[in-house]
């Protein structure tokens, strides 16, 4: 189990790093801060799939607060939105710490 944590969470940090690097280039070809939204990203990837999503959630009990918590998602920046949770998932496949002090009657 922690090495599919670990393996999801470096492939999700990999993507951000991508999206990080197209977004300072857009930014250094502009001469301002430019960020690409996780809206933005997806739509030209593959925009049938995002359409599938949206009609997904629409089908749920709580397709109102999907639709908004949603809408919301794909306004933050595209890299923030897979780097996050490929830091965490990277840090729960991580293996338990031991003690590496020694206490002093140890000695």
């Amino acid at each position: 189990m922690r090495l599919l944590l670990r393996i999801l969470g470096t492939w999700l940090i990999g993507l951000a790093l991508i999206f990080l690097v197209m977004d300072g280039t857009k930014s250094l070809a502009a001469n301002a801060l430019v960020f690409t939204s996780l809206g933005q990203a997806w739509t030209q990837m593959h925009p049938a799939s995002l359409d599938a999503v949206n009609g997904f959630f629409e089908s749920r009990f709580f397709a109102d607060l999907l639709a908004v918590a949603l809408a919301a998602l794909m306004t933050y920046p595209a890299f923030a939105v897979l780097g996050v949770p490929g830091v965490v998932l990277a840090l729960a496949g991580r293996r338990p710490r031991r003690e590496r002090f020694l206490r002093q009657e140890q000695i």
